[in-house]
């Protein structure tokens, strides 16, 4: 294997929860309204340090999309996926962007958001929502 690089952003800066490595900007963000297994989402208009899986077809809640998991590149964590195509007219605008899942970043004041067994956010912070 080669020499691991990584990028060091500047900023209001999103992290691997298990890492810390340095993944997207608070400035990139489009939407914070998306939703995982884990509780919240944001999408990104663009993310650093990660490797991208192979492409799947998923049926999510807008419907039917190409999208492909994607990994810390320090740790190997899923850290989020990145929609490669919508097949609904009305989600193009997400093709080429990366979804984060809350759950497994921390957020720019070095916050983690938890999230119980069954489903619910039990602690942690989530100011940056506001």
């Amino acid at each position: 294997m080669g020499r691991l690089f990584v990028v060091h952003l500047e900023g209001k800066i999103y992290s691997c929860k298990y890492c810390k490595t340095h993944l997207a900007l608070y400035e990139d963000i489009l939407s914070k309204s998306f939703h995982c297994k884990h509780g919240k989402a944001y999408l990104f208009n663009k993310v650093s340090n990660v490797t991208i899986g192979k492409t799947e077809d998923r049926m999510m809640m807008t419907g039917k999309h190409t999208v492909a998991d994607i990994f810390c590149v320090s740790c190997g964590s899923i850290v989020g996926w990145r929609y490669e195509t919508a097949h609904e007219k009305s989600q193009k605008y997400k093709e080429g962007k990366s979804v984060l899942e809350r759950f497994k970043i921390s957020g720019p004041d070095g916050s983690n958001y938890w999230v119980s067994s069954h489903g619910r956010h039990i602690g942690g912070s989530d100011a940056d929502d506001s």
